[in-house]
Parts: structure tokens; sequence; C-alpha cells
């Protein structure tokens, strides 16, 4: 991008240095002038005798004190130029960094060197967010592309189904509608959960006062078919757990936990826990479950998208789109609070989060 017209920022600090040190020394030449012209007689032009006098000082000292503004001119420029240059070279790294992240490369790195001092805070900070904005891209594009995946999987399933029904006509037709629905079914739980992981991912949703209890009641009462058709005992414990955020996004959290802890509950006659409790200033919600024992290798990684894991066994009924925890992750980073995911010694996920409740 070219600049605009203009004196250039080190232009004018050298012309600020050299200015400064002009009227430093003229005010200096001033002063020395009114002292010494104090106590030199006023003696008449022609009347030169050997004594000084007013008249000779003043010719003499004019021209000299003229060479020494003009000395003190150019080395005002020629040294303000030079300290500008060394001031604004740091400025002028950030500013190439700042250029080619402007085009598109976020690798690069200012690493200034030197004295911590403004420049370098500066140059710390700016090499942070470069850090940070290259990470967020590269999650973005692999989100992009694991999404792409899993929504071309269900439109290939459907042009699939679509081409048998239409080279075999006399084929089963209840039996490919069935398929279609289950495929079409799959499509749009997957595009809803897309749409509400970028909605909490926003965080642009209006705030209210809300109990972590009543929530983790009213998804267990909702997943309770889902346990006793698994043999699965669903306890909901604890008291008010207050928090401040967006009650749907939070049940759609709590949900989601709930519904992980049954449908990863392997095998059948298990236990899933949900407990509240306010502790301190936040609000807290402890889903635990009992099953299959979790390498911890594998732990941290079930928070991204589309990651099901390989000991994460889902069943046709309750097939996934690989974004339960996912989208818990991004409410919980939403509402400001934290989320950790432990392995049981004995088998199975203990997840705990902790929001913050403003007003306590």
């Amino acid at each position: 991008m070219r600049r605009s017209p203009g004196l250039s920022v080190r232009l004018k600090l050298t012309l600020s240095y050299a200015g400064f040190l002009v009227v430093a020394g003229a005010l200096l030449l001033a002063v020395v002038w009114v002292s010494v012209l104090r106590y030199v007689p006023d003696t008449p032009k022609g009347l030169l005798g050997i004594s000084p006098n007013r008249y000779l000082l003043e010719h003499t000292f004019a021209s000299a004190a003229a060479v020494a503004m003009v000395f003190l001119l150019g080395f005002g420029l020629l040294g303000g130029w030079f300290l500008a240059g060394r001031m604004l070279a740091p400025l002028t790294q950030i500013t190439e960094a700042a250029r080619t992240a402007g085009s598109g490369s976020l690798s690069h790195r200012i690493r200034m060197k030197g004295r911590q001092d403004e420049f370098r805070e500066l140059s710390d900070t700016f090499d942070t967010m470069l850090e940070q904005l290259e990470s967020h891209v590269a999650e973005q594009q692999r989100f992009a592309a694991n999404a792409s995946h899993e929504l071309r999987t269900p439109l290939a399933i459907s042009q699939t189904l679509l081409d048998v029904a239409r080279k075999a006509p006399t084929r089963d037709q209840g039996e490919l509608i069935e398929r279609l629905q289950t495929v079409n079914t799959r499509a749009i739980g997957l595009t809803e959960a897309l749409l509400l992981l970028s909605r909490s991912d926003r965080g642009d949703f209006p705030r209210e006062r809300v109990d972590l209890s009543l929530l983790a009641e009213e998804a267990a009462e909702t997943l309770l078919p889902l346990a006793e058709q698994r043999g699965i005992t669903l306890d909901v414990t604890g008291g008010a757990a207050r928090t401040s955020g967006s009650a749907d996004l939070l049940l759609r959290m709590v949900t989601n936990l709930v519904q992980n802890a049954i449908v990863h509950n392997v095998p059948a006659g298990g236990t899933v826990t949900v407990h509240t409790e306010a502790r301190g200033d936040a609000g807290v919600l402890r889903v635990e479950n009992t099953g299959r024992r979790l390498p911890p290798e594998l732990v941290p990684t079930l928070t991204e998208p589309f990651q099901r894991g390989t000991e994460r066994v889902r069943t046709d009924e309750h097939v996934g789109v690989g974004l339960g925890l996912a989208i818990v992750h991004s409410i919980v980073r939403a509402h400001a609070g934290t989320l950790d995911l432990a392995p049981r010694p004995a088998g199975g996920l203990l997840v705990t989060v902790r929001l913050p409740d403003p007003r306590s």
C-alpha cells in the first residue's frame, strides 16, 4: 500500500530534533550576548582603544554566532535523522511483519531482541496475536474440511439411493424411503449442530440468571427413556448452582453431556451421575459415567470437532456427528467457564464444568 503524500515520521522527528537544537542554541547565544554586553562600555564607532567595546564585540560575535547556528542546524538535521532511524527501526520490523501477515502468511514472527522497552512489548504482543491467529485459522480450516467431509457423506448416500431407485423401479420403495429419511435426518442434525456451534462461538446471545440444577433435572427427565432402554441408572444430585448466560445454550450443554454419558456407557447396566453445586463464586456441574477405560492421551482430543475417538462407541439409533463435546466446549468458553475431562480409573469419564456467577 502506497503511503499518502506528506512528511514521514522519521522526517518529522528529524525536524523536531533539529528545531529543538537550534532553538536551544539560539537561547544560549542570546543569554551570552545579553550577559556580556552588560559589562562592555558603549564606545563610539570611531574611538577604538585597546579595551574591548560594544561596537567591536557586536561585529565579531554576530558572525561567530551565525556560523554556530548554521552548524547547529546541520548537526541537528544529521543527528536527528540518524537518531530517528535508530528509534524507528523496531517499528519498521513490526510494520514488515504486519504487511507479511496481511498477505496471508501468519507463520512469520518478529522475535525482537534487546532490552524490554515499549517497542519490545509491542513486538511480543504482536507475536502472540499472530500465534493465536495462526492457531485459530488452522482450526477453522480443519473444521471446514471435516464439516465438508461429514456433509458430503450423507449427500453421497442420498445420491446413491436415488440412482438405485431410478434404475430399479421394481425395488421395495419403502425401504429406500426409510433409508433416505435416516440419511436426511443425520444431515439435518449435522447442519443444526454446526449452526449451534457457530452461534455459541460468536457469543452474541442474551444473558439471564440460570440455575444449572434445574437444567440438569430437565435434561435427565428428557433422556430418562433412553437410559431405561439401555438399563442405565441415571441420578441427579446436589443443589443450586447459579450462573449467568443463555438458558437455551446451557440446556443444550447439559443435555449433550448427559446424552454422551448414556450413549457411551458400555456395557449396558452402568450408571450416570449428574451433580450440581455452588463452589465459591461459580456454579459447578459434574457428569460422571461408567464404561470402558479411556486412554489418557485420547481424552484431550474429545472436544475437537468431529473427534469421536477409537474407544467411543455409538449405536445405530444414536449415531452422532462428532460435535457433542465440541459444542459443550464452545458453550462453556462463550460463558467464560472451564471444562475439565478426566478418565475414571475404573472406566468411563468424569466431566466437570465450572461457570462463573457474576453476582456472587
